[in-house]
């Protein structure tokens, strides 16, 4: 590979990296402090779940992202990532439209809403991008059929 090709696989497999990474910390937190992951679907979606429920959503979404991180099934599992970090979106989108609110105390409030709407739109990028990731398993599977 010639120093002019290197640049864009490169990049999108720091992407698939780091992606993946931010979901990851996300669904092992779940095995680290399930009753947070309890209290949170109470909450927000008047759901009681065992904690069986959340251990197996994060072995779920811990799956999703060791595809990822491979670049296994890229139409699949990038868009899985994306649907996963995109339902929290969802649920933060009031806090979206104001990324410069200031508590009280003279605290950024919603500093992790803007940060969490960055990692959606890389992940989507990473999604659009899928079928350029040469450095992943699905990449050299391909250069192997072409062989």
């Amino acid at each position: 590979m010639s120093k002019s090709n290197w640049a864009e696989p490169l990049g999108l497999l720091l992407l698939r990296v780091g992606c993946a990474w931010f979901i990851f910390v996300w669904a092992v937190a779940k095995f680290l402090a399930p009753a947070q992951y309890q209290f949170i679907l109470k909450r927000f979606d008047g759901i009681q779940v065992e904690q069986i429920v959340v251990y197996g959503i994060g072995i779920a979404q811990i799956v999703v992202c060791l595809m990822v991180f491979l670049g296994l099934f890229r139409t699949f599992s990038y868009a899985a990532l994306a649907l996963i970090h995109g339902f929290t979106i969802t649920r933060i989108w009031g806090k979206l439209i104001d990324p410069f609110e200031i508590s009280e105390k003279g605290f950024p409030v919603n500093r992790n809403s803007s940060i969490a709407l960055g990692i959606f739109l890389a992940i989507a990028a990473l999604w659009l991008l899928r079928n350029r990731d040469e450095w992943s398993i699905d990449g050299w599977r391909e250069r192997q059929r072409a062989e």
